[in-house]
């Protein structure tokens, strides 16, 4: 019975120590992060930007804002909701390129948790969010150019 209270004990304090690994290195990280994504989609620049606002309003649940807008060119949307772990904005570009649309993405994250900070980074990645627009993007585009049966 000893040996299970001591094999129980170690495996507690191991994930202990792996958390508090976890967030030392989390206090390491930067608050601040910037990443630059680009992608061509085979439409106009207009349409594109009608997807882009489009798919905004959609999966918008009050948290984030645009706070900037110049159609069909330049669109910045900021995260207004207080008290979320992280902050920041992002651009859009949109710019024509071989016959559609290259749409770049910048984000002006900042991450104000060290354990999401270490997540972020190591785990899911500054760029899945831009990645997960672009292939909501991306399958808009695909219907868009789809011919009609």
């Amino acid at each position: 019975m000893r040996s299970v209270f001591v094999w129980g004990g170690a495996g507690l304090a191991a994930i202990a120590g792996a958390i508090v690994i976890v967030i030392l290195i989390g206090l390491m990280l930067p608050v601040a992060h910037h990443v630059t994504k680009s992608r061509i989609f085979p439409v106009p620049r207009q349409l594109l930007w009608d997807m882009a606002i489009a798919n905004f309003h959609r999966t918008n649940d009050g948290s984030y804002a645009i706070v900037e807008q110049r159609s069909p060119e330049r669109l910045v949307t900021a995260i207004v909701k207080k008290g979320l772990p992280f902050g920041g904005n992002w651009v859009f570009e949109f710019a024509s390129a071989n016959g559609g649309t290259r749409l770049t993405i910048t984000e002006n994250g900042e991450i104000y948790t060290p354990f999401f900070r270490f997540v972020s980074r190591f785990i899911l990645g500054y760029e899945g969010s831009i990645d997960a627009f672009f292939a909501a993007l991306h399958e808009a585009a695909r219907k868009e150019k789809a011919p009609n049966r």
